[in-house]
């Protein structure tokens, strides 16, 4: 059954009102806990992803499971997101995606440290691309913790309407040949169900796309269940972290096109450039990229 546009909110993109969000902030707090470290790493690294440190180090990508919005029943939206119109912008487009993000790590997180998030809207803009208007909102988050700021984010989400995707987006060219550093690092992941709940359930993401096969072939029209963006974005990290030698201390990344779990997903990257910074990629069954980011010391 099709989504009811009215629930979606497909309608006219009212720029100047969706800019009144701009400069609002909220703050959230949670604790890095040796059990949520357990079943991060329990659920990461049995995919293929390189260890990440000593017990008392806290993996990568860790800081998007504390101190997430945990709003109730009544306020999520026919998604499973959260309604709009809160912290965030109330954009009136049906799908939301992360599109990418830029970190800094100050100071490394250790299990057992208890966060502060300061989140606060720095951008809202409107594109216009081949199936009509995109929002992009940017979120700037500062986590910190009794000894100061350990990660510093913008982060990145698309709006884009329903016929922005599923079935009516084109196959896309063949992926062109990309020259590979000598020293290229590849792995291969299993986007198994298993891993996408979990992962979800870590992160406390409650968007649909990620484990209602139903509904994501159903209603918003794609073919099978995406895998999340800070999910690739983590694996890349450890990635990176096997090819430094340490964890990074700034990682960007920007995601190309939606990845499914219909079948393995390949991870690679490999030192680029005089300054030794590692270039990454997510590459789906077909040789596309899904996702590039970067990492340096």
């Amino acid at each position: 059954m099709p989504l009811d546009p009215s629930e979606a909110g497909d309608g006219p993109v009212d720029l100047a009102h969706l800019k009144t969000w701009e400069g609002r902030s909220e703050t959230a707090s949670g604790t890095i806990s040796p059990w949520l470290a357990d079943a991060f790493r329990a659920t990461i690294e049995g995919n293929g992803a390189p260890a990440r440190g000593t017990p008392e180090s806290a993996p990568l990508g860790i800081h998007w499971c504390v101190g997430v919005p945990t709003a109730a029943m009544a306020e999520i939206g026919p998604d499973g997101h959260p309604a709009r119109g809160g912290f965030l912008p109330p954009v009136p487009l049906p799908r939301r995606m992360w599109a990418g993000g830029r970190l800094r790590f100050p100071d490394p997180l250790r299990v057992g440290d208890e966060i502060t998030r300061r989140s606060r809207v720095a951008a809202v803009e409107v594109k216009h691309g081949r199936t009509g208007p995109l929002v992009f909102v940017t979120v700037e988050h500062e986590v910190s913790t009794a000894r100061g700021v350990a990660v510093v984010e913008e982060h990145d989400i698309v709006y884009r309407g329903l016929d922005a995707g599923g079935r009516t987006a084109p196959a896309g060219a063949p992926p062109a040949q990309q020259s590979s550093p000598a020293d290229l690092v590849a792995r291969t992941i299993e986007p198994s169900p298993v891993l996408l709940f979990r992962y979800s359930a870590l992160t406390f993401n409650g968007h649909r796309i990620h484990y209602d096969r139903p509904y994501v072939t159903e209603v918003e029209g794609y073919p099978g269940l995406i895998v999340h963006g800070p999910l690739q974005a983590t694996l890349l990290m450890g990635l990176a972290l096997d090819i430094l030698g340490g964890p990074p201390d700034r990682f960007a990344f920007r995601a190309e096109r939606p990845l499914f779990d219909l079948a393995p997903f390949r991870i690679e990257g490999g030192r680029e450039g005089p300054a030794g910074e590692v270039a990454l990629r997510a590459r789906d069954a077909d040789g596309h990229v899904t996702m590039r980011a970067t990492a340096s010391l």
